[in-house]
């Protein structure tokens, strides 16, 4: 299939001749700065989304997906209530939990937290509290029949260094909303025993979170055989919303549903928004290619007026010229991006040995696991942004064409050849 006239002469334009050397650099300059600013949107765009995930498989370890409670009381009759959610479509597990604040005091050290009283069978199927256990296990929460050992407790990692607490140790847990006595309120107080320690890599989580049984909870606070919520597990973690909504219409305004993601809004939206940002951002690095494509027609159009002219003198049309410097520069823009997108995916799919090998070159830790509580450096390249990245690319440099090819179809044959 033979080519249109108007790319052939483009294509040959885009050679290099000794005369035209100065065009020939600005154009591997263009090019180099097209192929910069699309793999630079790659791998950003890949690690943002790559901590983005990170993040959510972290929230939704130790969060449910959809949490049901009930307004400004403590949940009576929960098991007919979890009984009846269990059955709603696409809900594939519940568990109930008690949530209240209290303080850790191991006697030298004092920390508040939020204890939560679990039931360890049920909740190992509805979050993967189970799997960030580095020591103890979650079972051991409650006494064994007989036992005078005292109750178990969960805690955090960062939590336990705090306090200075290991596997075995006592800590008193109390509560701020105790008993009324002739004296004033007295807070209540219980020993527990650290049974199991966990570290689900958020530092907010493992440094503010204390499990308990369900049972211990329940008679610690005087709750009787009521609970603060149920915990939902979801075939579909991203159709909660919808699915609250349901139970919100469902179950009147005695209970109320929230997903995970309104309860984390601020920080998805943050990263959200960021991603947007750096996008925008990082977009003015093809923007200035784009200026570089269009200066280098601008000098290619100068250097070929006699061309230009001969070919309008042979009958040429003005759309002909304009489609030959509109094929030129968008050859460069399409061979700038198809580098920008296998760099850019390259450097992707190898990003954790590459920093490890920066950081033994250097001898400097970038990324250190205790600060940024990472025990790997995220990457995940959806390959919808590469489309939009590459697609994006080549409109700005299509777009950078249009001007400098329409001066050139505008040039008259007598103008152009007058000074020849």
């Amino acid at each position: 299939m033979a080519l249109p006239f108007e790319l052939k002469i483009g294509l040959r334009y885009l050679k290099a001749k000794r005369k035209s050397t100065f065009i020939s650099i600005i154009t591997f300059i263009s090019t180099a700065g097209v192929t910069l600013g699309v793999m630079a949107l790659i791998i950003v765009l890949a690690v943002m989304t790559g901590f983005e995930r990170d993040l959510k498989d972290k929230i939704l370890g130790t969060n449910a997906h959809l949490v049901v409670i009930r307004s400004g009381a403590p949940m009576e009759d929960y098991r007919t209530t979890m009984a009846r959610l269990a059955k709603m479509p696409g809900v594939q597990a519940a568990t109930p939990f008690i949530y209240n604040q209290v303080m850790l005091s191991t006697g030298r050290h004092v920390s508040g937290v939020v204890l939560r009283g679990i039931e360890p069978d049920s909740d190992r199927k509805v979050t993967k509290l189970s799997r960030s256990i580095v020591e103890g296990e979650m079972e051991r929460l409650d006494p064994k029949p007989g036992s005078e050992a005292a109750p178990g407790v969960m805690i955090g990692r960062e939590l336990a260094r705090h306090l200075n607490l290991s596997l075995g140790d006592r800590v008193n847990v109390v509560s701020p909303t105790g008993t009324i006595t002739p004296l004033g309120m007295m807070p209540k107080l219980k020993p527990f025993q650290v049974t199991a320690i966990f570290n689900t890599g958020m530092f907010e989580y493992d440094s503010s979170l204390a499990y308990i049984s369900l049972e211990q909870a329940q008679s610690f606070f005087d709750l009787g055989d009521t609970v603060t919520g149920i915990q939902l597990k979801v075939a579909d973690v991203y159709g909660t919303t919808a699915l609250a909504q349901q139970i919100n219409r469902e179950f009147g305004p005695e209970l109320y549903a929230r997903d995970w993601m309104q309860m984390n809004r601020n920080i998805l939206f943050a990263l959200k928004t960021e991603k947007v940002v750096m996008f925008i951002i990082l977009t003015l690095i093809v923007l200035v290619a784009a200026f570089g494509i269009a200066s280098t027609l601008f000098m290619v159009v100068m250097e070929k007026t006699r061309d230009i002219a001969i070919l309008k003198t042979m009958g040429a049309r003005s759309g002909s010229i304009m489609k030959i410097f509109v094929f030129e520069g968008l050859l460069i823009g399409i061979v700038g991006t198809v580098f920008g997108v296998l760099f850019g995916l390259l450097i992707s799919f190898n990003l954790e040995p590459i920093i490890d090998l920066v950081q033994k070159i250097t001898g400097k830790n970038f990324f250190s696991k205790e600060i940024y509580y990472l025990d790997h450096f995220p990457s995940h390249v959806v390959m919808s942004d590469v489309v939009i990245i590459s697609i994006t690319a080549i409109i700005i440099s299509f777009v950078a064409t249009l001007y400098p090819a329409w001066q050139a179809s505008r040039m008259l044959p007598a103008e152009a050849l007058r000074y020849e």
